[in-house]
């Protein structure tokens, strides 16, 4: 059955993928992220309040 993802084929290897600026950990692309990759910065909420508290006022 074809979702109409690609070169997806069940292997997250196809996916594409980024660092987190936080932890620099690779992301790989998630459904959820589809309509704003681009935007998509951090890995998890986690990560996102960290580095919003490492910035200095």
């Amino acid at each position: 059955m074809t979702r109409g993802t690609g070169d997806f084929k069940g292997n997250k290897g196809y996916l594409p993928s980024k660092p987190c600026l936080a932890c620099g950990r690779a992301m790989s692309w998630r459904r959820a992220w589809a309509k704003n990759w681009d935007a998509v910065r951090y890995c998890s909420e986690a990560c996102r309040r960290r580095r919003a508290a490492a910035k200095p006022p």
